[in-house]
């Protein structure tokens, strides 16, 4: 699962989002740093749920948090500070996936019998990626991008190109796949 340290550290901790955007827009390093603390995992999450491997996450992780520095002044506090992160995480990701032609959203899901990261292998959450990883590439990324990074389905369509109405769809289809998926109705099946 998520790469990064997520433990309260040093006096930032307490402060608001908020305040430490306009403390990092100010030039105010450790507390940009602390925002990162904040971001990082959920960014990570995010991508991996939308179909990065490991490395790809790590390194659009990165690009998110340096977008994400860039347009701090931006920030309004609307939302999360992760949350807000998580959605420049998702456009990062659409764009890597338009300038990368080898990455086909029509492919058939992997097999997702075997977690990346061993030591994590526990409870809902794993069962949740297992699930997605089972998803075909589009659904698990409109889906992602619908429930995990808060795109409307008019934002999906507009950032995939592809039609509303085909957007609503594969975000319904997959939902309907991961409660069969999650309930263990589709191992029943199997069996």
């Amino acid at each position: 699962m998520a790469r990064y340290a997520t433990i309260p550290s040093g006096p930032l901790a307490a402060a608001s989002d908020i305040k430490l955007a306009q403390a990092a827009a100010g030039g105010d390093r450790a507390a940009f740093a602390e925002l990162v603390r904040r971001a990082a995992p959920h960014a990570w999450s995010t991508l991996r749920r939308m179909g990065a491997q490991p490395a790809l996450a790590d390194d659009l992780t990165q690009d998110t948090l340096l977008v994400a520095l860039r347009a701090i002044a931006s920030y309004r506090g609307e939302a999360a500070f992760a949350s807000w992160a998580a959605r420049i995480a998702a456009r990062e990701y659409l764009q890597h996936i338009r300038k990368n032609a080898r990455v086909m959203l029509t492919a058939e899901p992997v097999d997702a019998d075997t977690p990346d990261d061993p030591a994590a292998a526990h409870g809902a959450r794993l069962d949740l990626d297992n699930a997605l990883a089972r998803l075909k590439p589009i659904e698990q990324l409109c889906v992602s991008l619908c429930h995990g990074a808060g795109f409307t389905h008019d934002e999906i369509a507009a950032e995939l190109d592809i039609p509303l109405g085909t957007a609503k769809s594969h975000v319904t289809r997959a939902l309907k796949k991961l409660r069969r998926l999650m309930s263990g109705e589709e191992e029943e099946q199997r069996a």
